[in-house]
C-alpha cells in the first residue's frame, strides 16, 4: 500500500505541472479538461490492472497496454517538468533579488513565460508522440535485415547458404492476428535454405502459443526449422502450483514446437549435409548471466561434432557468447542470439548512430559482432514484452548468407 501512495503522489505531482503547462499555452478550458480526464483514466486503468491478478508476472496484453499509455502520460510530463521547475526556481531568484534590493515593495513572484511553456511542450510531444506510435504501429514495423559473412574454411557445397533467424516470438503479448501473418509470410518470402529461431516462444506460459499454432506451422525452409528454448520458456515467471504442473507446461511448450515443425535443440547438435560435405548446427538451452537459468552446457550440446566442423551456434542469451562460447576450444564461426529485444527502444541511422539504454546491460545487443574470427548475431527480435510496442528498434528477421573465402 505505501508504494501505491507513494506512486500516486509523484504522478499527481507531475501531472500538477503538466497542467500548468497546459493552461500557460492555451486559455482552452476544453484542453484543460481533457488533460484531466485523460490522467485520471491511465491512473486508474493502471491501478485497476495491476492490482487484479493474471498468470504470471510478466505482462499479459491488458498490463502491457496500461503500462504503455502510463509510460508515455509520463514521458510528457517528465520533459516538461524540469523545464518548468526550473523556471519556476529562476522566478523565485528574481523575486528574491527584487524584494531585497528594494526594487519592490512586496515579494511578488511574475507569471510563467509563454515561450518557456510551448517550448516545453513541444518536446515533451516528441517522446510523447513516439511512444503512442511505438504501440500503434511500430511493434509490427518489421524489418528484414540482411547480411553476407565470409569464412574461409566454409565447406564449398555450403557457400552461398541463406539462414533466416528470428527470436523472442512472445506470442502472449499478440493482439493482430493479420500483422503476424503478414510477418510469417515475409519470413517465406525470403526463400532460405534453414530457419532457425533462438528462443523465447511464450511470455509465461505454453499455452499462450496454441492460438497462434497454425499460423507459425506455415514458415517453411528447405533444410527444416530448428530452435532453442529463451528464459521466458521454462515457466519461471509463474507461480505454478506443484513442480510436476512447471514441468508438464515445458513438455507442452516442446510438443507445440514440434507440431509447429521446429526441431527443438537441447543441448544438441544436428549434421546437415550436401554433396558429401557438412555443417553442424548445434543448440545449447538458455545460458544467461545474472538471475537467468543457466541450463545451456555447451560441451554437451557439441559433444557429436567433431572441433573441426563448421558450427553455427544457437544460445538464445548473447552473454553466453563472451562469457563461454568465443574462448572455447571449438571453433563456433557463427552463434545466432537475441533476448534484449534492443530494449525496443532506440536510435539507429545505418552507418552514423546505434543506441539503445540496454547497451548499459549488453555489451553485444543487436547486430553483428566479430571476435577471434568469431561472429556473433543478436536479434532484435520478432514480438514485444512488457511495454506494448517498439520505437527506433523495429522486429527484426534475420536473413544470413554464407560465402566463402575473404570479405
Amino acid at each position: 500500500m505505501t508504494r501505491w501512495i507513494i506512486f500516486i503522489v509523484i504522478f499527481t505531482l507531475f501531472t500538477i505541472y503538466g497542467f500548468q503547462a497546459i493552461k500557460t499555452v492555451t486559455k482552452q478550458s476544453w484542453l484543460h479538461y481533457t488533460f484531466i480526464a485523460v490522467a485520471l483514466l491511465v491512473l486508474g486503468n493502471f491501478i485497476f490492472q495491476f492490482t487484479t491478478s493474471s498468470e504470471g508476472r510478466v505482462l499479459d496484453p491488458a498490463k502491457s497496454y496500461a503500462f504503455g499509455f502510463l509510460l508515455a502520460f509520463m514521458a510528457l510530463n517528465l520533459v516538461m517538468v524540469p523545464m518548468l521547475f526550473g523556471e519556476d526556481i529562476l522566478r523565485g531568484i528574481y523575486s528574491t533579488y527584487k524584494k531585497l534590493s528594494g526594487t519592490n515593495e512586496s515579494f511578488h513572484i511574475p507569471s510563467r513565460r509563454k515561450f518557456v511553456s510551448q517550448i516545453a511542450l513541444g518536446l515533451a510531444a516528441i517522446p510523447f508522440a513516439s511512444l503512442l506510435y511505438g504501440m500503434y504501429k511500430g511493434k509490427y514495423n518489421f524489418r528484414v535485415l540482411n547480411y553476407t559473412l565470409h569464412f574461409d574454411d566454409l565447406p564449398e557445397a555450403f557457400d552461398g547458404y541463406r539462414i533466416t533467424q528470428i527470436s523472442d516470438i512472445h506470442s502472449g503479448s499478440f493482439d493482430n492476428k493479420e500483422k503476424i501473418e503478414y510477418a510469417i509470410d515475409l519470413i517465406n518470402a525470403q526463400k532460405s535454405d534453414i530457419l532457425l529461431f533462438t528462443g523465447d516462444m511464450v511470455n509465461n506460459k505454453a499455452s499462450e502459443m496454441l492460438p497462434w499454432k497454425s499460423t507459425f506451422a506455415k514458415l517453411k525452409a528447405k533444410d527444416g526449422k530448428y530452435s532453442v528454448l529463451g528464459n521466458h520458456d521454462y515457466g519461471d515467471y509463474v507461480d505454478w502450483p506443484s513442480k510436476q504442473e512447471k514441468a508438464q507446461n515445458l513438455e507442452d511448450l516442446k510438443s507445440i514446437q514440434k507440431e509447429i515443425g521446429f526441431d527443438l535443440l537441447l543441448n544438441e547438435s544436428r549434421y546437415l549435409e550436401r554433396n558429401d560435405e557438412r555443417i553442424a548446427i548445434v543448440g545449447v538451452e538458455n545460458w544467461g548471466k545474472g538471475g537467468f537459468k543457466k541450463a545451456g552446457d555447451l560441451k554437451k550440446a557439441s559433444y557429436n561434432i567433431e572441433a573441426n566442423d563448421f558450427k553455427i551456434l544457437m544460445s538464445h542469451d548473447p552473454s553466453h557468447w563472451d562469457a563461454e562460447v568465443v574462448k572455447d576450444d571449438y571453433h563456433y564461426h557463427l552463434t545466432l542470439s537475441g533476448h534484449t529485444h534492443g530494449m525496443q527502444f532506440g536510435i539507429e541511422i545505418p552507418g552514423w548512430i546505434k543506441w539503445s539504454p540496454v547497451k548499459w546491460r549488453y555489451k553485444q545487443w543487436a547486430g553483428i559482432y566479430e571476435s577471434l574470427d568469431q561472429y556473433l548475431n543478436v536479434n532484435r527480435g520478432f514480438g514485444y514484452l512488457g511495454y506494448p510496442g517498439r520505437v527506433g528498434i523495429w522486429p527484426e528477421i534475420t536473413v544470413i548468407e554464407l560465402k566463402k573465402g575473404k570479405k
